[in-house]
């Protein structure tokens, strides 16, 4: 469903890789899931994002970085959110040189065994962000009914309202090539939660890049609270309809100058 890119395979290099996991209260999952990371893409770095943690998670990190030198730790203020911590992450990544940016809950959420699969894509599909996507063939997840039929519907009111060619856009399992992040004004983002997943995917492709998907399980956190809520889920619907009637003003404003230049064009040839 996601556009791919006809063009030639590019050259530039995807070997340095850096995963972001931002993290608020994760003491009981934190060095579980980097311990994964590391098995899976050992030559991967890791960045631990931590909004001052009060169950000691930073402590955790901090240890955890002394041992490995493919693990950084970023110390934040205090609670800002998932998606303030992945823009500081961004910023990092790029500032130092990375050449794939990842972004991974610490929840277990996303399987890290998932990620060579997702990097190997982004060569294969020639795409500048690949999301692991939960309702194309081949997902799956184990929350509840009720959660499922809550995200599948969100979804398709996404693809409907933005015309957004993706079957999971509030998925946050995703990679970039940094040089599309480039393309992407970052002080710009102020969405939120399940909306900076959609607005970073529409923003990706307006920057002129593709996204590519592949099918992934997706379990539920085994420790820990989920830190989704009702007005996130409020925030996601009424941005993505904003975003979708400014695209298609946008449309129609593009062909109106489409239009008038014909228009312009034809009385020009008739005298």
């Amino acid at each position: 469903m996601a556009r791919l890119r006809s063009m030639a395979q590019r050259s530039e290099s995807l070997d340095h890789v850096l995963v972001i996991t931002p993290t608020y209260n994760e003491a009981e999952n934190i060095e579980s899931i980097i311990g994964r990371l590391r098995a899976a893409v050992p030559n991967a770095y890791c960045l631990i994002a931590d909004d001052n943690s009060p169950d000691g998670t930073g402590a955790i990190a901090d240890r955890m970085a002394a041992q490995d030198k493919h693990i950084h730790v970023l110390h934040r203020a205090g609670k800002e959110g998932l998606a303030a911590a992945y823009l500081a992450g961004f910023k990092w990544g790029l500032e130092r040189g990375f050449d794939v940016i990842a972004e991974m809950d610490a929840d277990g959420s996303h399987q890290p065994e998932l990620l060579p699969a997702m990097l190997q894509a982004l060569r294969d599909k020639n795409a500048d962000m690949v999301k692991g996507s939960r309702w194309m063939r081949g997902g799956s997840t184990d929350q509840g009914r009720s959660r499922e039929m809550l995200s599948r519907l969100a979804n398709i009111w996404i693809q409907v309202a933005m015309d957004l060619p993706v079957h999971d856009a509030t998925g946050g399992f995703n990679v970039f090539r940094a040089s599309i992040l480039r393309k992407i004004d970052l002080d710009d983002v102020a969405s939120k939660g399940y909306t900076f997943q959609i607005d970073m995917t529409r923003r990706v492709i307006e920057a002129g890049g593709t996204v590519a998907e592949v099918p992934i399980y997706f379990p539920d956190r085994e420790h820990g609270l989920s830190k989704m809520s009702g007005s996130i889920i409020t925030e996601a619907l009424i941005s993505t309809g904003r975003w979708g009637i400014e695209k298609r003003t946008q449309q129609l404003k593009n062909v109106g100058h489409k239009l008038a230049d014909e228009f312009e064009s034809f009385n020009s040839r008739d005298h």
